[in-house]
């Protein structure tokens, strides 16, 4: 070995290893503004990279479209002509028709946000119910915005269960209903 070679070798193994800590550095700030898990930045990470082929840290559509249908995100069965993906495509904009790994989070963090589920929202009326089986209109508008109380009041139909008291309306079902569960 030579001083050189040594030298050089350095040089690599500290480039190396700032790119490691750059990449740290990096997930911790997605991580924490995008409000992900690590193992949900790994999934992605790991989901993005088996797709870029070339890997150059982007993906064109079709591979983009497969990276989605990898992570069980409903899409339609076409490739050719899937009116969800289209919008998605158009609306993600991507620049040079190629996605990079950020817009992929972004776009991963926004569907995310998009997927109330039923319990989650049955989780919330349980809250501000006080743990009761169901909510009444004077709660709903001290608790909610005034067009989001009535929108509720309107729609959630009487509570006739248990320990029931005048004017109890049924958020169970209300919430069932608003995720296409049963019928409002």
């Amino acid at each position: 070995y030579s001083m050189e070679g040594i030298r050089s070798s350095w040089g690599q193994l500290l480039t190396a290893a700032g790119r490691a800590i750059n990449e740290t550095e990096n997930q911790i700030l997605i991580r924490d503004s995008k409000g992900l898990s690590e193992d949900q930045i790994r999934e992605y990470r790991s989901s993005f990279s088996h797709f870029d082929k070339d890997n150059s840290g982007k993906l064109d559509k079709n591979e983009f479209r497969a990276c989605l249908l990898s992570l069980s995100y409903k899409l339609g069965s076409d490739p050719t002509d899937d009116p969800v993906f289209e919008k998605i495509w158009q609306d993600l904009n991507p620049t040079d028709a190629l996605v990079t790994f950020e817009q992929f989070l972004d776009f991963m963090t926004k569907a995310m946000v998009d997927r109330d589920t039923a319990e989650q929202v049955m989780n919330s009326f349980k809250v501000l119910a006080g743990d009761k089986p169901y909510i009444t209109a004077d709660v709903l508008k001290r608790e909610l915005p005034a067009d989001q109380a009535e929108y509720c009041i309107k729609r959630m139909a009487p509570y006739t269960g248990d320990g029931a008291v005048e004017g109890a309306l049924d958020y169970q079902s209300f919430s069932s209903a608003l995720y296409g569960q049963s019928e409002l």
